[in-house]
């Protein structure tokens, strides 16, 4: 079976795996080094959790030498600040021998700050799309000598909008360089951005998102609605000995608000929650607790956990089935890790039930379903997007015409209020003598 020292890798970085416990390559790493090496451009297919960071840092650091230049070599661009913290803190452990300098770039921070950073130079960019570019267009960034540039989680990233900057930045890049792309799905979206900027790319497909996960145990509750969700939710939550540390998927920042209302009655210090309405320190702040073990429960909408290396989850809850079939499989690879084995549970109403069956389809199996537990209560409760039509006010209701006939109430205007604005007195008397609006002498149109 091979190992990290049938890489051949420098004696430095060697160092920094070894002391890492890193002996075996994960399947994306043991392909990935070699193609990369070469110089190729290289589009990456695999899952959430299977090594994708040090598949695509471990042949560029091998071959980054030391270097006095201030501006950088490789650029790794990611869709979130989390994502970009998690790289860089990766790549200072990676290279603890080395003498290279990594520099973290993304929003909602000084921008002053960063740009001293910048100016003090770096081997290393790991940014968000958005910063990235703001600090090119204002001349503090250089990316002249960038040989080297990752696209990771690039579905995420196109989800979110960014298409646009990255169309800019690659305009911005030195013609020659490698350029390196990796994702969990493969998209339309995708493959034009691949058409646009890739020559001749080699392909490395590991784990595609149909493929059941071996470690995690799968299971399924089919639930009457969305505050029925949280009651059985709570019940679940309640068996601490089993649910040692769970991730809630859920879609939407203002239901993951609603679910964590709902549980903060019950579990308050062991609960947090991220999305991307909360601020950047609270949302590093609810990460370090579940990681450190202070919080049990995290609830967490696709964008903010999609790429975070949270490690030893025993649980992962699906609150909400998801519309496209590749984002459950994200979301239950953050179980199941390594060698250990996980669980994940999705909760459906009737109106996911097509969600569901997508997802069985795409794995080709069924997800065992378990009997709703009679002790939960069924609420009669229900959020905005549940309730009958009825309830909704209908803003083209204002704008109906009456019909000819009308209805029971129906009545003619008084004489008073059927006149019609006819304009001002003037204009009439100027309509009235020219037969038409007077314009401009000489104009089409004019009286003579």
């Amino acid at each position: 079976m091979e190992t990290f020292l049938d890489f051949n890798l420098n004696s430095k970085l060697e160092d920094g795996i070894a002391e890492l416990g890193f002996t075996q390559p994960t399947p994306i790493q043991a392909q990935a080094f070699p193609i990369i090496r070469s110089g190729k451009n290289v589009v990456g297919i695999s899952q959430t959790g299977s090594g994708k960071t040090l598949a695509f840092m471990l042949p560029l650091l091998n071959d980054l030498t030391y270097n006095k230049q201030a501006t950088p070599r490789i650029l790794v661009l990611v869709p979130t600040r989390e994502l970009v913290l998690q790289i860089v803190e990766q790549i200072e452990l990676f290279t603890k021998y080395m003498s290279v300098k990594t520099l973290a770039i993304y929003g909602g921070t000084n921008i002053n700050t960063q740009k001293k950073a910048v100016m003090e130079g770096a081997d290393i960019l790991v940014a968000t799309p958005g910063r990235l570019y703001d600090l090119v267009i204002d001349g503090t960034l250089k990316l002249r000598t960038v040989k080297k540039v990752v696209i990771d989680e690039v579905d995420v990233m196109l989800d979110l909008g960014f298409r646009f900057q990255l169309n800019n930045i690659f305009e911005l890049l030195p013609d020659n360089r490698q350029n390196i792309m990796f994702s969990a799905t493969m998209t339309e979206e995708i493959d034009s951005l691949i058409k646009d900027f890739f020559v001749e790319p080699e392909q490395i497909s590991i784990a595609l998102s149909g493929t059941p996960v071996d470690n995690i145990e799968q299971s399924v509750y089919e639930v009457h609605n969305f505050y029925t969700k949280v009651n059985l939710l709570i019940h679940l939550l309640k068996n601490k000995e089993e649910f040692k540390k769970v991730l809630v998927f859920v879609s939407g920042k203002r239901n993951a608000d609603r679910i964590f209302e709902k549980l903060d009655e019950h579990f308050n210090a062991e609960l947090g929650v991220i999305h991307s309405n909360k601020t950047q320190n609270f949302r590093f702040k609810a990460i370090q607790k579940y990681e450190a073990g202070d919080t049990r429960i995290l609830i967490a909408t696709d964008v903010m956990a999609r790429g975070l290396d949270l490690d030893q989850i025993s649980h992962v809850i699906n609150f909400n089935t998801p519309a496209f079939a590749e984002n459950y499989m994200h979301r239950i690879g953050r179980t199941g890790r390594a060698d250990h084995k996980g669980k994940s549970i999705l909760l459906f109403k009737e109106s996911e039930r097509g969600y569901k069956e997508a997802i069985e389809e795409l794995m080709g199996m069924k997800i065992p379903e378990v009997e709703f537990p009679e002790e939960v209560e069924i609420s009669q409760q229900k959020t905005p997007d549940e309730r009958p039509d009825s309830y909704v006010y209908k803003r083209d209701d204002r704008n109906t015409k009456k019909t000819e006939e009308g209805g029971a109430s129906f009545h003619e205007k008084k004489l008073k209020n059927q006149k019609t604005n006819q304009g001002g007195k003037y204009k009439r008397e100027i309509k009235k003598k020219y037969k038409k609006p007077k314009t401009r002498s000489g104009k089409k149109g004019s009286k003579k």
